[in-house]
């Protein structure tokens, strides 16, 4: 399958991988569960390590966008600063601690369903095994997203400053891009346009996107006096590439672009792209 064919897609995909992997883990550990109760002869029903591992499968799925949000606020690797990791490991506390409150409200609901009662026992003591469980998942869960992220940045192409420290904030003339093994370098004149994609801006160029690690504030600099305006808080525009706009009544406009992309103008910065067309 061809790049072009998944990215539209991807989404789906990501979906169904999380739908996926939860359900292959919760049947797997159900399983096991339930073999652990019959070696061990435990006065234990066989519909309650369903009900344990269901119900915290389900409340860690319902997490993970909680994890990928605060991860997209605090992205981990340069050029963010390392205190990140920090905020990370102290984020697994509170993560841990919505994931055990909902965990244990299900199973609340599920044994009184059953005519049963649920206990999960010394909460001081569950909750530091619970915790401990639950880091070693955030943290595998999270290094597996950004192998992902990787994984797709490869196949994708990955754009970069040519032979200059990412840092520097003059003008770029062209970026290098790297794609399965190759190189090409694609002039700014050829960029349509600029998108905020998490911890990355997405360059727009000959119909294909290539992720570049930067900011939006970073790209301004980099291509200031070089034909591009911002045109919203997460996108920024070639003014050659500017076929028409359509403006709406609430301030807001859009621009349709020569390669049929459409783009949104924000209000906030309407008024800077007429006076940049004149």
């Amino acid at each position: 399958m061809r790049f072009d064919t998944f990215y539209p897609r991807r989404r789906w995909f990501e979906i169904g991988f999380w739908l996926l992997f939860f359900a292959v883990n919760v049947t797997a550990n159900s399983i096991v569960g339930i073999m652990e109760v019959t070696r061990t002869g435990s006065p234990v029903a066989g519909w309650e390590p369903w009900v344990w591992e269901s119900t915290s499968g389900m409340v860690w799925l319902g997490l993970i966008p909680v994890m990928l949000w605060f991860d997209r606020r605090f992205p981990l690797f340069r050029p963010y600063p390392p205190r990140y990791f920090l905020y990370h490991l102290g984020f697994t506390l509170p993560y841990s601690l919505l994931h055990v409150l909902g965990m244990v409200g299900l199973r609340e609901l599920a044994y009184a369903g059953m005519g049963g009662n649920y206990d999960f026992g010394n909460w001081p003591r569950e909750f530091l095994y619970e915790y401990l469980k639950d880091f070693r998942s955030y943290a595998g869960l999270l290094a597996a997203v950004y192998l992902y992220r990787l994984a797709l940045r490869r196949w994708q192409g990955e754009a970069s400053l040519p032979d200059r420290d990412e840092s520097d904030p003059t003008p770029a003339d062209r970026f290098l891009v790297k794609k399965l093994g190759k190189e090409f370098l694609i002039k700014v004149g050829d960029i349509d346009w600029l998108e905020a994609s998490g911890n990355y801006v997405n360059l727009h160029a000959h119909g294909r996107i290539y992720p570049l690690r930067d900011t939006m504030t970073g790209m301004e600099a980099r291509l200031a006096g070089q034909g591009f305006v911002r045109v919203h808080r997460g996108a920024m525009l070639n003014l050659d590439r500017i076929a028409e706009i359509e403006p709406f009544d609430t301030g807001d406009a859009r621009a349709r672009l020569v390669s049929g992309a459409t783009v949104p103008i924000s209000r906030r910065y309407r008024a800077q792209l007429k006076d940049r067309l004149g």
